[in-house]
């Protein structure tokens, strides 16, 4: 088993500051961090007009998420970042057996109230995981 700690972010505030409690978690244990950020269909979508004309696909749209999330956490420790195939929880799950991940952070968005009942992908990834998972608390942020 690696050092690296994943965590799984989408463009929400919950997946920010579970991604900042990953982060800390990371500087205090002396380990790397990657950020994933999940995308389920391959869509393409042309945008602009004339000449200035863009692609843009479900994994570049999935890969900015990382990306952005992964540059606001500061350099204090090393932070990587990608793009995974498939639903939240399963590409969450397959990035940590990728990098044999040692913790897997998400958010507790969804874990009360109707959402526990449905599921999460708090609940799917810690019920699933190859490895430790960190449940941040994020009620206050939304």
């Amino acid at each position: 088993m690696s050092e690296v700690i994943i965590v799984g972010v989408d463009e929400s505030k919950t997946a920010k500051k579970a991604a900042e409690c990953a982060r800390d978690l990371a500087a205090a244990l002396n380990a790397p961090l990657h950020v994933v950020s999940a995308f389920d269909t391959d869509r393409t979508e042309v945008v602009g007009s004339g000449s200035e004309r863009f692609t843009v696909t479900s994994f570049d749209a999935a890969e900015h998420v990382a990306r952005t999330v992964a540059e606001s956490l500061g350099s204090n420790v090393q932070v990587t970042y990608s793009a995974a195939r498939g639903r939240a929880a399963d590409a969450i799950i397959k990035e940590a057996l990728r990098l044999d991940a040692r913790i897997i952070v998400v958010g507790n968005r969804r874990m009360q109230g109707i959402g526990r009942v449905l599921g999460s992908v708090a609940n799917s990834v810690a019920h699933s995981a190859p490895c430790d998972v960190y449940i941040a608390n994020t009620y206050d942020v939304d």
